[in-house]
């Protein structure tokens, strides 16, 4: 069963497409989003929230076409943008009152505890927020309702490590029942390696892959070699590389092809690890 089914969904504006993305991501799971800046992200996210026109293709929230049924499903929803969406001269309680009469389950001791959690002042208005304030408001504001689905885009973005952990260990309490998700558009793709299950990568507006992330880390592997081992290695197997002086760095998928008897290093990757050699594909 899934929460969020994306189907050949193209955008197309006047200097950039999103070109027939597709992607499912199932209940209990937390899906990254990666991609470099102006790869289509933001753009997909605002496809999902219906808050631009999808030129082709679907997007099914819990089953239901995301627009016909959007407020049914926006009830159901929790949302963190990476700005803060709340007037600069709000505080809390007034953010209570205004939420209490849009979300159906909004639960206003739930809001406060999460207020209390992250530290967050009561009487101070949104102005007075730091940046990272503002996201930790955000996000307590997105889970008080109960949502079944997240959709976060930077939600870390200007929080210090140990706040950014303490949230990660949220959104993984978030999904224990196995019925919620979350997608989760980030460039720190540092926290996608500590919390993620998939993985989907989107490059100048097209889908590079959408894979479970354990596959990518698994199978997926940076050679060091010299320029003989390197044209011994088996093409099909080769993302991308980089040549230097002395030798090649090769980024392959599927590292159980390699020998153990060559000289060949064998490094393992993490996710920006693989995303900088997707990018830098020009020089396969």
């Amino acid at each position: 069963m899934v929460n969020l089914k994306v189907d050949n969904i193209t955008k197309e504006y006047k200097d950039f497409k999103l070109n027939n993305i597709s992607f499912s991501l199932p209940k209990g799971c937390i899906m990254g989003l990666i991609g470099e800046n102006g790869a289509g992200k933001t753009t997909l996210v605002k496809l999902i929230l219906n808050l631009v026109k999808r030129d082709s293709g679907s997007i099914e929230v819990f089953g239901l076409d995301n627009i016909k049924m959007e407020q049914e499903i926006k009830q159901e929803i929790g949302v963190v943008l990476d700005e803060s969406y709340f007037h600069d001269n709000l505080r809390p309680k007034d953010i209570t009152t205004i939420m209490k009469n849009i979300y159906k389950t909004w639960d206003s001791k739930k809001f406060n505890d999460y207020l209390r959690k992250f530290k967050l002042p009561k009487d101070k208005i949104v102005k007075e927020y730091s940046k990272g304030m503002k996201m930790k408001l955000s996000i307590a504001a997105a889970l008080a309702h109960d949502p079944k689905l997240l959709i976060l885009d930077e939600p870390t973005g200007g929080l210090d490590p140990i706040v950014r952990n303490e949230i990660l260990d949220i959104f993984l309490d978030f999904i224990q029942d196995e019925e919620k998700s979350i997608l989760f558009s980030t460039h720190v793709t540092s926290d996608l390696d500590k919390i993620a299950d998939y993985i989907t990568f989107i490059h100048e507006g097209k889908l590079i892959f959408t894979e479970p992330k354990d596959d990518i880390i698994n199978n997926y592997a940076i050679l060091k070699c010299n320029a003989e081992d390197f044209k011994r290695l088996d093409k099909d197997y080769i993302i991308s590389y980089r040549k230097n002086r002395f030798n090649y760095e090769v980024l392959i998928n599927n590292k159980q092809s390699i020998s153990n008897d060559t000289d060949i290093v064998i490094d393992s990757v993490n996710l920006e690890d693989v995303m900088l050699f997707y990018i830098r594909r020009d020089y396969q």
